[in-house]
């Protein structure tokens, strides 16, 4: 769910509730001609805009069929239990990827609808969701929750389980996930779409250099004293749950107790707090701008640009690079485009994937 931006890091300010009206926004896609992705181009950057009509006429929203059935599934990935879903029997495969402290049910509004047309598997990341959650002191002294790890365990799925080539689609620290599994192994992945992928602005090379102690500081604080253990009680209850979520949701009416319950049940597991408070710690490894670069895939960058942890400003750069085709905005939406606006994000993961489904690795 959230990037590990200051505001995961302090408690975070609630933002006032919007009332919104009861109509259901639709989607305009304003395309520009479509370039190769892997040409030299200018930045291209494509607004969605939102309109407001009747429910009667929203075409823009494609309801799962009643005979889509989602399976919930553990896998075994070197001796640890992986629980992952999956729909659909035929088309082209996808993978979707969680981001921080959420797990696979943040895609429940996508599954069912891509899995009219594609094998959809959705996976819970080691320490994530109900996935195991081994302590990190217990494995050595090398950190142990990275992106490498994470793009292993996505590579590894897709060899084991899918057993296909797939496209990666990400949200928040998924999206480096993503990245790093295709950089690790470019014969798998067959395009990613990153839906705010997290900046990273904790990253240590970030910070200035009289600031860097005091961070390490403040990590080790966290991660050896029960200063860390507090905080993480601080967080994992339902009302921060709650305020941190309608903090991330521009619209705030879809944070549902549905919503919240599929984000703290499994943080409430054993071992979930270690993880927290590791990953929290951890302000090195790869950054989205070193990893775009090593990308042999086409890459598709969507934002919520009213997230207010991943400022659009910033992602707006990622649009630069060569292996970026599009950089698409979604105007009114927040750091969770595929949970907030499936009605946005849904149709543009089925156009990117049949632009590219026959392009050969």
């Amino acid at each position: 769910m959230a990037s590990t931006s200051s505001s995961t890091l302090g408690l975070p300010k609630l933002h006032s509730l919007n009332k919104l009206t009861n109509k259901i926004p639709c989607s305009t896609f304003l395309r520009k001609k479509h370039v190769p992705w892997n040409t030299s181009k200018p930045n291209r950057i494509i607004s969605v805009s939102c309109c407001l009509v009747d429910g009667s006429s929203v075409e823009a929203v494609k309801p799962a069929s009643d005979k889509v059935k989602v399976e919930t599934c553990t896998w075994n990935w070197k001796g640890y239990s992986i629980r992952y879903q999956y729909a659909g029997d035929t088309g082209p495969a996808m993978v979707l990827v969680h981001g921080f402290g959420a797990n696979s049910d943040h895609w429940r509004k996508n599954i069912p609808v891509l899995a009219e047309s594609h094998r959809v598997y959705s996976i819970d990341l080691i320490g994530y969701g109900y996935s195991d959650k081994p302590n990190p002191r217990e494995l050595g002294d090398s950190p142990f929750y990275t992106f490498e790890t994470w793009g292993s365990q996505l590579n590894d799925f897709c060899k084991d389980v899918v057993k296909d080539e797939a496209f990666f689609i990400c949200n928040s620290i998924g999206g480096l996930v993503g990245l790093q599994a295709a950089v690790t192994d470019p014969t798998i992945c067959k395009g990613i779409m990153l839906l705010n992928i997290s900046l990273r602005m904790l990253h240590i090379t970030k910070q200035p250099w009289f600031g860097r102690p005091l961070i390490r500081s403040f990590q080790n604080l966290l991660r050896n004293t029960p200063v860390g253990k507090f905080f993480f009680q601080t967080v994992a209850t339902r009302e921060s749950v709650r305020n941190i979520l309608c903090q991330c949701y521009h619209d705030t009416t879809q944070v549902t107790e549905e919503l919240v319950d599929s984000i703290l049940r499994p943080g409430l597991e054993p071992g979930a707090a270690d993880v927290f408070l590791e990953f929290i710690c951890y302000s090195d490894g790869p950054l989205p701008e070193e990893l775009l670069p090593q990308v042999k895939c086409p890459v598709l960058v969507v934002w919520g640009d009213k997230d207010p942890w991943e400022p659009i400003e910033l992602g707006r750069a990622y649009g630069n690079f060569d292996s970026v085709e599009d950089f698409v905005a979604l105007p009114g939406v927040g750091h969770c485009p595929q949970d907030e606006a499936p009605h946005l994000v849904n149709p543009l993961i089925e156009s990117f994937a049949a632009r590219h489904a026959t392009m050969k690795i």
